[in-house]
């Protein structure tokens, strides 16, 4: 690749082309958790917390009756930070000069100036679009006065909140590198490698440590197991309204095969399955262009979500307030040459596979320079996404309209959509995999999970 084009399909701040295509879509901007003062003791005092997101600094507050406000950070008076501004339960105020912004940024109190003064009502700061959903809280970017598309119906924004959980953490590396990880069919079984596997009873919440949909030879097959022993999957995706369905098949023997469906849902989130009942939608969201936040939605299909415990499992990996991860960098990853000896192929700790995707991102450097990079026939999807992202982005350049989830009536469908991972008669896989996924929407206990189109079959 170019280093012009790398720059182009990475660089995501104001007026830059890929900015100008990711502001056409719901970004979660911030988790409802992060103004619990039980997490963070300050928000029992002060609801307020400077958002930098696609390079605009924003500030996000909560007003006395629950209500979310949006702004820009710079006073439209004389610039100061209002993320230092007094939370006054129906505003935001500038301790500069007293200005009062209200949650739709209309300046509301301007104390200084002479008595009858009107020159309030002719202040706006600028505000964005904020929805509650699934644990988040969502921001729309796009250009002022535009209308945006209806949050996308996806299967973690249209489960109840019993059954849905989130968790964030920082990455300092460019998003589209953290992204392009999460559709990669191939890694799992290389990074996530695992030389022994572990009873099943304890892999509630934990990637890779379950058991693949269906048995052989009357056991259950652990996920490790199978990424270990079977490493070169076939993979094969197709193209669908929004983004890609991907399938990787591990045969297993001449009966069986092991059916991995996953999709990436254009242009920055990936769909994948933990467990039998539970998916994991991920998106990556820019801070800047050298740093993302990754958001987490869990969506169960069965019962109610265990918080408690997905949130204490995540809650050790991280600082806060920010979510801040404690391995990176600084103390290599955690890193112990024992372990990647004797018990995982990378070395970075058995708990929690997210520190190995985050060094494989961040090792890479901040931007990753893709002019050095080999492709190989198992990045036949990296390279299908970055034909998307190039397409995509000379559109919208061009005055049309975003594709996928940026599309309001694709937006407002029913899609899913849907995942498996399980093992399936090898001649039989495709009407295998439709049947096991309309089997969970059709248990599942929450209205909706059935209302979807049909799953489409992946190419062969």
């Amino acid at each position: 690749m170019k280093a012009d084009l790398n720059e182009r399909i990475t660089r995501t701040g104001p007026g830059t082309p890929c900015g100008q295509l990711l502001r056409q879509y719901w970004q979660p901007v911030a988790l409802l958790d992060e103004f619990d003062p039980a997490l963070d003791p300050r928000m029992g005092i002060r609801p307020v917390k400077p958002v930098r997101v696609l390079g605009q600094n924003l500030v996000l507050f909560r007003n006395a009756d629950g209500t979310f406000g949006l702004l820009d950070r710079d006073c439209p008076h004389r610039g100061a930070d209002l993320a230092f501004g007094r939370n006054e339960g129906d505003g935001l105020r500038c301790p500069f000069h007293g200005w009062k912004f209200d949650a739709t940024g209309q300046c509301t109190e301007t104390p200084a100036e002479p008595t009858g003064s009107t020159l309030c009502t002719q202040i706006r700061q600028r505000s964005y679009p904020l929805q509650e959903r699934a644990g988040a809280l969502w921001a729309w970017l796009g250009p002022e006065g535009a209308v945006p598309p209806p949050l996308p119906a996806l299967d973690c924004l249209t489960a109840p909140d019993t059954h849905t959980f989130v968790f964030k953490g920082l990455w300092r590396c460019n998003w589209l590198q953290a992204f392009e990880v999460g559709i990669d069919p191939a890694h799992a079984s290389f990074l996530h490698r695992f030389f022994h596997d572990e009873g099943l009873e304890d892999s509630y919440g934990r990637q890779f440590r379950g058991a693949s949909l269906g048995e052989l030879a009357g056991q259950r097959l652990p996920m490790t197991k199978v990424m270990r022993e079977f490493c070169q999957p076939d993979i094969s995706f197709v193209q669908t309204p929004y983004g890609l369905q991907l399938t990787a098949l591990r045969r297993i023997n001449d009966a069986v095969t092991h059916v991995r469906v996953t999709n990436a849902v254009f242009p920055q989130t990936f769909v994948i399955p933990l467990s039998e009942t539970m998916t994991i939608t991920q998106m990556h969201v820019p801070v800047d262009d050298t740093s993302n936040y990754w958001f987490a939605f869990f969506t169960s299909f069965a019962e109610p979500v265990d918080k408690c415990t997905m949130r204490n499992q995540r809650l050790e990996a991280v600082t806060l307030p920010d979510y801040i991860p404690k391995s990176g960098q600084h103390n290599d990853w955690g890193f112990d040459p024992e372990e990647q000896q004797t018990r995982t192929y990378l070395g970075m700790g058995e708990s929690d596979i997210n520190v190995h995707d985050q060094w494989a991102c961040e090792s890479m450097g901040a931007i990753q320079d893709r002019t050095r990079e080999h492709l190989g026939s198992t990045d036949k999807v990296i390279m299908a996404n970055r034909r998307m992202l190039r397409q995509a982005i000379d559109a919208v350049a061009a005055g049309e309209p975003a594709p996928g989830l940026g599309f309001a009536p694709l937006a407002s469908c029913r899609f899913g959509p849907d995942t498996v991972d399980g093992l399936a008669p090898a001649d039989s896989w495709q009407a295998w995999w439709r049947q096991a996924v309309v089997a969970k929407r059709q248990a599942a206990p929450w209205p909706g999970a059935t209302d979807v189109a049909a799953p489409e079959a992946p190419a062969p």
